[in-house]
């Protein structure tokens, strides 16, 4: 079975893309940077997710010779002319610190009435070989930002985004509902017929 990585060490999302690519009968064996203690963090340096993703997915192929995968997302909210983007996951000034991430959004929209708190979660992600080749894609979600967080499901913004034509946040979500839905989800699911041609 050939051996693809995923340029990350988040666990929730080797499990979504394995899911993903066994959902659509892609025999790959997904691994994750856990299994390359000698690659180290990459650089988030670009100025949009794709440049991102590519230096991602370009590093971790150089460094492991295997075909890698990486995406960047994040929470794109209206009023705040799209932002936090890219910065996401660092918006209160710390990396991957979740809870200050979110009590900040939401304190920077508080005065932002509920019919203008419009918003969506945008990724791209980039497969890339070690030969230099690289193909990107991308996924939306779009929705609004509540008040107050709302079910333990998801990570990151999950508890106050509602996807248009829900009632529910994206953490009140089982994972397969959120999958069909989400961003990443789309994203990946796009992914898979380069991955097969790129890889199978």
């Amino acid at each position: 079975m050939k051996k693809v990585v995923l340029a990350t060490r988040n666990d929730g999302k080797i499990v979504e893309l394995r899911r993903i690519l066994a959902e659509a009968g892609l025999e790959v064996e997904l691994v994750g940077l856990g299994e390359f203690p000698h690659i180290g963090d990459v650089a988030e340096t670009g100025l949009t997710f794709a440049e991102n993703s590519l230096l991602k997915a370009h590093a971790v192929a150089a460094r492991s010779g295997l075909p890698a995968i990486a995406d960047d997302s994040g929470l794109c909210v209206d009023a705040l002319n799209g932002m936090p983007g890219i910065f996401s996951a660092r918006w209160s000034g710390r990396h991957g610190d979740d809870l200050a991430n979110l009590r900040l959004l939401l304190a920077q929209i508080s005065d932002v009435p509920d019919g203008r708190r419009q918003a969506h979660f945008a990724c791209t992600a980039a497969l890339a070989l070690p030969t230099g080749d690289e193909h990107v894609v991308d996924g939306i979600m779009r929705g609004h930002v509540i008040r107050e967080p709302r079910g333990t499901n998801g990570f990151g913004y999950d508890p106050i985004f509602v996807p248009d034509g829900e009632s529910r946040t994206t953490a009140e979500m089982e994972a397969a509902e959120k999958d069909a839905i989400s961003h990443r989800g789309r994203a990946f699911r796009a992914l898979v017929p380069l991955i097969e041609s790129a890889v199978l």
